[in-house]
């Protein structure tokens, strides 16, 4: 079992301001005594012969090539909208901005 006390939960949770309940201090108590465990774990194997990575598999470029291909002009691009301002799409505000 890790290191990981209550008072030490509650001292952080108080740090950031999180009102916690005795129940939730217990649970992130267990949760993240847990954590520390899983990387203490993977600490111990973690020797200078086994090289860092950030995936177990090896990562491919997925991604197709990036080709210019014709695309809509302004006019057929705004044809549909409700409402345009000049050459762009004209939509009703959201914010209190005036």
């Amino acid at each position: 079992m890790s290191a990981i006390t209550a008072e030490q939960v509650a001292h952080l949770a108080n740090l950031a301001r999180i009102d916690l309940s005795p129940e939730e201090i217990t649970n992130l108590t267990i949760d993240l005594g847990q954590i520390v465990d899983s990387v203490a774990k993977v600490q111990e194997v973690a020797t200078a012969d086994v090289p860092a990575t950030s995936h177990p598999m090896p990562l491919t470029n997925v991604f197709r090539e990036d080709v210019v291909v014709p695309s809509l002009s302004v006019e057929q691009a705004l044809s549909g909208a409700p409402a345009r301002a000049g050459d762009k799409f004209r939509v009703p505000a959201i914010l209190d901005e005036e």
